[in-house]
């Protein structure tokens, strides 16, 4: 996330509104785990877990879970999450910038989803996280992560707007992307319904940039990363009107 402030309104309804089908995002991840690793990973941290609904669904299916993100509120959501089931291993969460990773030791995958990576606004930090995500994997570990594409910032966010709406809560959501400057603004109105029946209102604004397919090859290469398959968002072919990659990559030694 691109600061410590991303998501410090919308923490709290973030699992209402996203409608993201974390058991589909899990079993991409370990298809590509079965197709490309070695040995069947034990140790995954998941880099910018948000409310730790990733990190939760992996530590159901026996993996060693650690959860990194900058976010406390939305480290909070997670925090209950883990709390209110038993895994085989506790889960660790940290707040971190994945910018400026440091772990207590390797692990032997990394997952970073959502189009989390194009929250890092410039090429130094991406390549940072990336540096560090080489850092601590384990030889031939595997990074298996996504971004949003250039098709996507010029042609479904744009100027567009829309309105996520569910039982007590309402969320106004304008995009303003700059196809100069490649940076794309999301400004978030968030509506809460109170027990008095009123409505409490909060603003924030986050900020992605777009990557060209060849500047994500060119980090990858530069920090010691094999690519090693790229799909569209329904896991098939890659195409023009594709909006999000799904990488997997692999450490190099």
């Amino acid at each position: 996330m691109s600061s410590d402030t991303s998501y410090t309104s919308l923490a709290s309804v973030y699992d209402r509104l996203n409608g993201v089908d974390y058991v589909k995002v899990a079993d991409h991840i370990e298809r590509q785990f079965e197709k490309f690793a070695a040995k069947k990973p034990e140790s995954v941290l998941d880099l910018a877990c948000g409310t730790g609904s990733l990190t939760v669904e992996l530590a159901a299916r026996g993996y060693d879970m650690t959860g990194v993100d900058i976010s406390e509120e939305m480290l909070s959501e997670a925090r209950f999450k883990c709390d209110a089931n038993r895994f085989p291993h506790k889960v660790l969460l940290v707040r971190q910038d994945m910018a400026e990773l440091e772990l207590y030791g390797t692990v032997d995958a990394i997952v970073c989803c959502l189009d989390s990576l194009n929250y890092l606004t410039d090429t130094g930090r991406v390549s940072r996280a990336l540096s560090h995500i080489h850092n601590y994997l384990n030889p031939d570990g595997l990074f298996v992560f996504d971004m949003n594409t250039p098709y996507k910032y010029e042609n479904v966010y744009g100027q567009s707007s829309l309105v996520l709406e569910e039982e007590g809560v309402l969320c106004a959501w304008q995009n303003d992307y700059n196809p100069k400057s490649k940076m794309c603004d999301f400004y978030l109105s968030i509506f809460r319904e109170l027990s008095d029946g009123l409505w409490e209102r909060s603003d924030e604004v986050q900020r992605e940039r777009c990557y060209s397919l060849r500047t994500v090859k060119k980090l990858l290469d530069e920090n010691g990363f094999e690519l090693l398959a790229m799909y569209g968002e329904d896991g098939g072919a890659v195409s023009e009107t594709t909006e999000r990659w799904l990488f997997t990559a692999k450490r190099k030694d």
